[in-house]
């Protein structure tokens, strides 16, 4: 094929990809269902165990859940129910990330528990399937993905609000090999999908009390895309006088957030997806690794809770998936219970958690046979969450 050829098909194809942004602007523009939880007579909390350790620490985290929200389970207020069909083995089966029928039963819940879920690479046995959590957060337009980092010792205390279906991921599987020397990705912004991210932080600010939030990119080279998500978050900060906008650049965001001197002032984190997927799993680590952080993914109508680590294959493969740490799922728990109008009950959880791995850390997870197990570790939460509320 001629270069004139090669530049034509593309162009074409950049064309298709613009058109159906258009649509999606449109769609953002008309997506004004909020949902009262308080009105509704049953929630219904979908659970989706994920593969490799998924269904081993969900099977903790659902000890927790019915623990804390026993009267509510049992009155019939809550319905938690499962539903299969999302294990790498039947994606990969149906040659699809997000099954039809099951991406129906999702629409039937109102909000999710998410275990961790196999996003195939090049060198795995499976179909080069798309990630099922991006089809996930833009089927149910979740669109800020939260994730609170606290490490006390250092006075951190943290709350990353990450735009969570555009960016680089929107169009991850959708770029253009222009010819076989030249591959082009893309980066999409939006005006609706950086708004809609910037007020949720500034709410969350406003309604907990913060007096900061923090924008995170790298605009000093990505001029467009990052310069118009700044221009977005700061033209929404107008709105909340009281409320102080800095900047920080991702790369030095990485290096340097634990530098006293360079995180002064920040409490509230807003930030493209890519960032913001890299930054928050730096925090993670720091806080304590990936299996003691969670993230929430909220929307207008519906919202998932999940853990932000993987499936583990080291462990499984190694006969160790009962040894995986099950915190950050259990912490998406009390994530879910907040949302849905019991925050009390995630105050007990939380307070138990500092207790099991912070202040007593009588049992230490740490993946290992020398360490204790998920359902040990959960054995002794529960015990522990039994005592607070006495």
């Amino acid at each position: 094929m001629s270069v004139d050829a090669n530049i034509a098909a593309a162009q074409e194809k950049f064309a298709e990809l613009i058109r159906s942004e258009y649509e999606r602007i449109e769609r953002m523009k008309a997506d004004n269902e909020v949902t009262d939880f308080a009105k509704l007579e049953k929630i219904v909390v979908g659970i989706l165990p994920g593969d490799g350790i998924g269904p081993i620490i969900m099977k903790q985290a659902l000890r927790v859940l019915d623990d804390l929200l026993g009267p509510e389970i049992a009155s019939g207020r809550v319905e938690v129910r499962t539903i299969e069909g999302m294990t790498i083995e039947n994606r990969a089966a149906k040659l699809q990330s997000l099954p039809d029928e099951v991406f129906e039963e999702v629409k039937q819940c109102n909000v999710l528990l998410k275990g961790p879920m196999v996003t195939p690479r090049a060198s795995d046995p499976w179909p080069n399937l798309i990630s099922a959590n991006s089809l996930l957060r833009r089927g149910l337009e979740l669109f800020a993905a939260v994730r609170p980092i606290r490490i006390p010792e250092k006075n951190i205390d943290w709350t990353f609000f990450r735009e969570n279906i555009e960016g680089e991921y929107i169009w991850g599987n959708k770029g253009i090999q222009v010819n076989e020397d030249l591959a082009v990705d893309f980066k999409v912004q939006t005006r609706q999908g950086s708004e809609r991210i910037a007020r949720a932080a500034f709410e969350f600010a406003k309604k907990n009390g913060k007096k900061n939030v923090t924008i995170v990119t790298k605009a000093n080279i990505v001029k467009l895309a990052d310069g118009n998500f700044i221009k977005a978050v700061r033209r929404v900060g107008e709105e909340y006088p009281e409320i102080e906008i800095q900047e920080r650049l991702v790369d030095a965001m990485s290096a340097k957030m634990l530098d006293p001197e360079f995180n002064k002032g920040i409490e509230v984190i807003v930030l493209p997806n890519l960032y913001g997927d890299i930054v928050t799993d730096v925090a993670a680590e720091h806080q304590g690794g990936l299996g003691t952080a969670s993230s929430s993914n909220l929307g207008n109508k519906y919202a998932m809770f999940e853990a932000i680590h993987g499936t583990a294959p080291f462990l499984i493969d190694h006969n160790r998936g009962d040894y995986a740490d099950p915190c950050s799922l259990i912490r998406a728990v009390g994530m879910l219970m907040a949302h849905i109008g019991y925050a009390d009950r995630k105050q007990i959880l939380d307070q138990a958690l500092d207790i099991c791995t912070i202040t007593e850390r009588r049992l230490v997870v740490t993946t290992d046979r020398d360490g204790a197990s998920a359902a040990e570790f959960t054995d002794y939460l529960l015990e522990t969450i039994d005592g607070l509320k006495k």
